[in-house]
């Protein structure tokens, strides 16, 4: 099985996986706070971890898709050649972009939670925990800009995932 079929499938059961938890954290949080009328202390700090968690690494897994949000109106008008030409510009700026806001933003932010020793304030969590998605979806959106690179340069007139 080839790399990006494993990477493809992982990130998609992950997203699936952190989004079910958010559903059922959600509705545990509405059934404690309206059916048994104890609200849940921990249930409402889960949901935005899960929110942070399922918009990164669903962001990196739509990048992989080519699902994300683009304006291709120049790409229409160019011909296959330029347009192949503007598809590496643009994975090499997105590449680049995730490199020094994700991953090396991201790394930071995680060393300085965990050097600081900031805690979630129901969870009791280091909030490093919580931002590590950061770097590791930056990660993913490299790799995934990585490899569209290879496939534009090897074979650019194959079908597009």
């Amino acid at each position: 099985m080839k790399l990006r079929n494993i990477v493809d499938k992982i990130l998609e059961r992950a997203v699936v996986i952190l989004m079910g938890a958010l559903v059922l954290d959600v509705l545990w949080q509405v059934a404690s706070r309206y059916i048994f009328q104890d609200p849940s202390s921990f249930t409402d700090e889960l949901a935005g971890f899960l929110l942070i968690w399922v918009g990164l690494l669903g962001a990196a897994w739509a990048a992989g898709m080519k699902q994300h949000l683009a304006i291709d109106l120049l790409s229409q008008k160019l011909s296959p050649e330029r347009r192949k030409y503007l598809d590496i510009l643009v994975n090499i700026l997105v590449m680049l972009f995730a490199l020094a806001v994700m991953v090396i933003g991201g790394i930071w932010l995680v060393y300085t939670r965990f050097y600081l020793g900031q805690i979630s304030a129901a969870m009791q969590i280091p909030l490093g925990y919580v931002y590590l998605v950061v770097p590791l979806s930056g990660f993913l959106i490299m790799y995934y800009s990585i490899d569209e690179i290879a496939r534009l340069t090897k074979n650019p007139n194959a079908e597009k995932i």
